[in-house]
């Protein structure tokens, strides 16, 4: 990579908090994000499950968000597209495309809770098969082209289609986005095989950007999303106690999943669950290991797994955008980041 990734702010709205709360919260830590000179948000979609994710319908989350900012670009990371009719997904992300003024980016992923399948009258086991044909029917309906008795999409898509990104955890995933010239999604940990627990992240992944890297069409240019579990603090301590409680129960959640999560010990699981904690300078010297991110042309950056209240989610953003994100050579928004200066200066000294 040649020039600096984008900066970009991801959450899966977990705070500890009632629905309508967390969505407030969400909206403001977006705003916040935007203010500071951060160029994109995502958002995850999950179903059922509050301790996992509190967004089934992130494309009416999107269109509020839009409306309380004005030049953050908003995206979905991701939609679980088995479970969704492409059709209706093709219509809202066009919806929200131009409620935001063509801010919106379709990310897209055939994961997902296995239990969730069953309310949609699906298996997780027929995942993939699923997405690809869904995949197939979005495709169809973004280009303008017959979707059956002669319809097509309106409004229509107008330039979305170049905007959509896939998430995999396999090279075949890579290839898959990559074929389409679509964006690649990477995930912020990952499952490592049975014979390498202890594999670096940037191992798993490398082959999966190679093999994206591989697959896009002449002339298309690469983007890669790596994103990345950092909470920055001013207090080391502060990370710590929040991470005890967050990284323990993402923890058991990924064992009862079966995944194997070696370690037991805080430390341990830091490294095990891929996080990235502490001081400014800590957290600089933590991502600067991480080879995968030279090759990003985008950094996500979430709290989740570490989870911590909304006013540390805040600060963290602050201080990833004036800190972390400098002394790594990656750029903000130069005059969003000047006004949150400014404004911040301005209350240090009222």
């Amino acid at each position: 990579m040649t020039t600096a990734p984008t900066l970009v702010f991801f959450t899966r709205l977990l705070d500890d908090a009632p629905p309508a709360e967390r969505y407030r919260l969400a909206t403001d830590q977006i705003r916040h994000a935007e203010r500071f000179g951060i160029q994109r948000a995502w958002v995850a979609q999950h179903h059922f499950r509050a301790a996992e994710g509190g967004l089934p319908s992130p494309f009416v989350f999107l269109a509020h968000a839009a409306a309380a900012t004005s030049e953050i670009r908003l995206g979905t990371g991701v939609v679980t597209l088995p479970l969704e009719d492409p059709v209706r997904v093709a219509e809202d992300a066009v919806v929200a495309d131009l409620l935001s003024g063509g801010r919106i980016d379709l990310g897209l992923g055939s994961g997902g809770t296995p239990s969730s399948f069953t309310p949609f009258g699906l298996h997780v086991s027929e995942k993939a098969a699923v997405y690809d044909e869904k995949l197939r029917t979005l495709l169809a309906a973004l280009e303008g082209d017959d979707i059956g008795g002669g319809n097509t999409l309106y409004p229509g898509a107008g330039t979305l289609g170049a905007r959509m990104w896939q998430a995999t955890f396999s090279a075949a995933g890579g290839t898959r986005a990559g074929v389409h010239g679509h964006g690649l999604l990477l995930s912020r940990t990952q499952p490592r095989p049975a014979d390498d627990l202890h594999a670096s992240l940037a191992a798993i992944q490398q082959p999966i950007v190679d093999a994206y890297l591989e697959a896009l069409p002449p002339g298309a240019a690469p983007r890669v999303t790596a994103s990345r579990t950092v909470f920055v603090a001013d207090d080391r301590a502060d990370a710590l106690r929040f991470a005890e409680v967050g990284l323990r129960r993402a923890a058991e959640g990924f064992r009862r999943a079966g995944q194997t999560i070696p370690g037991d010990s805080l430390d341990e699981l830091i490294v095990a669950l891929d996080t990235h904690l502490g001081t400014p300078d800590e957290v600089v010297a933590s991502l600067g290991t991480d080879g995968t991110l030279e090759r990003a042309t985008e950094i996500a950056f979430q709290v989740h797994s570490v989870d911590a209240p909304h006013d540390f989610v805040l600060r963290s953003i602050e201080l990833f955008a004036t800190e972390v994100a400098p002394k790594l050579g990656w750029a903000t928004s130069d005059s969003s980041l000047a006004s949150a200066l400014e404004g911040s200066l301005g209350k240090e000294t009222a």
